[in-house]
């Protein structure tokens, strides 16, 4: 097999990375380890920056997140029961959009095989090889054969574990990482929302966050310990302490459900340094992780493919090798300011445990000034929201 760009993975940074492609007339195979099945099976956030959602509609998958969507121009902070509203339209003028991962990864999943692209599922003992030339390949094992892809690049779009963050060499890359002492746990169901916007809400029993996916359906979160046994919470159990996490600021009562799906989230933050090595462009988690406290995971990916997305356009179509060279320079300084938002969120909303009484006044301290100072709340906005896309062809 030949393309000119193999892409690992088969997530949202995949798809959309190949849906571009086929728009700018690139050709391109993903090679995804999973099922599609399972792909389309995994339950992820739905918060979506501006710069997320006109992306989309630049790859042609906007027609059912326009219709099916939901626009917030605000979210509450909250610490225990005092509440604040951060009003997004107000402070900058912009606002967000809600919108799970889920629908995202159908939408760019029957859009690639509408238009008859190459997806290969169940790949195993995928191997990237001779980066470094002009002329890498792509080997893997479907259906009990050996296959090889020759290409002119590739984008390693396979999240945190795939091979492709590991094939870059030890002494070529610089890994940072920073693992908090809890987690999320994570209910979805089927009843409706207890407020109309988000609430992120801090207390004595720790950090709850108010979400949802539609006006049908909720998403909920607490904090819990790193290595909490999740057959210990019980829906009964976790709809209770939901109740005495997010009452005292919640407008409305918590409806009740059968969950459709609950799960325990580690909390870390990691970044990989370059996000390049010869013809091989990471995406998405391959790259960076984030705390989910700030919504930046799905959104710093589609930042990452839209900037690769330019790049290989302009080198392709133009023979501007300009954005190949910048991408990891530009995708970079996005993430670093993603991250240093989401620690922040993280450290203002969450009991760390083991804080002595200093750390505990510095968090209510920095909660009292982000509610009483208009200029708090304003940067808080910006970077909520999403900041704008850098020029990578400049």
């Amino acid at each position: 097999m030949k393309t000119q760009v193999a892409i690992i993975g088969a997530g949202p940074s995949g798809l959309l990375l190949s849906q571009l492609l086929h728009l700018a007339g690139i050709s391109s195979i993903v090679v995804e380890r999973q099922s599609r099945e399972h792909v389309l099976g995994r339950i992820r956030a739905g918060v979506l920056e501006q710069g997320t959602v006109d992306t989309l509609k630049r790859a042609e998958v906007g027609g059912r997140l326009e219709r099916d969507s939901q626009t917030h121009d605000g979210f509450f902070i909250a610490a225990g029961e005092t509440a604040c509203r951060i009003a997004l339209g107000e402070l900058v003028g912009k606002s967000v959009t809600v919108y799970g991962q889920t629908e995202v990864t159908k939408d760019l999943m029957d859009a690639r095989i509408a238009t008859n692209g190459q997806l290969i599922f169940q790949a195993d003992n995928v191997v990237l090889g001779d980066l470094e030339t002009s002329e890498p390949f792509v080997t893997f094992e479907a259906a009990g054969q050996r296959h090889r892809i020759a290409c002119d690049f590739v984008a390693g779009c396979d999240g945190f574990r795939g091979v492709s963050r590991g094939s870059i060499p030890a002494y070529h890359r610089r890994e940072f990482e920073r693992v908090y002492p809890f987690g999320w746990l994570g209910i979805l169901a089927d009843v409706p929302p207890c407020a109309p916007e988000l609430i992120y809400a801090s207390g004595p029993r720790g950090f709850a966050l108010a979400s949802m996916r539609s006006a049908t359906r909720s998403r909920y979160y607490i904090q819990c310990r790193a290595d909490e046994d999740l057959s210990a919470w019980p829906d009964d159990r976790l709809w209770h302490e939901l109740q005495l996490r997010l009452g005292p600021v919640s407008p409305g009562a918590i409806a009740t459900g059968p969950a459709i799906e609950k799960s325990i989230a580690p909390l870390r933050s990691f970044v990989c340094e370059p996000m390049q090595f010869g013809r091989l462009f990471l995406a998405g988690d391959a790259a960076h992780i984030v705390p989910p406290t700030g919504a930046k995971g799905l959104n710093l990916a589609v930042g990452d493919v839209h900037y690769l997305a330019t790049a290989l356009d302009a080198f392709f179509n133009g023979g501007n090798e300009a954005g190949l060279r910048r991408y990891s320079e530009v995708s970079l300084r996005r993430v670093w300011n993603a991250e240093r938002f989401s620690w922040w969120m993280t450290t203002l909303l969450h009991d760390f445990g083991d804080s002595d009484l200093f750390a505990q006044r510095l968090q209510r301290a920095e909660f009292d000034y982000v509610l009483g100072s208009r200029a708090a709340q304003t940067a808080l906005a910006e970077n909520y929201i999403g900041l704008p896309y850098e020029d990578i062809l400049a």
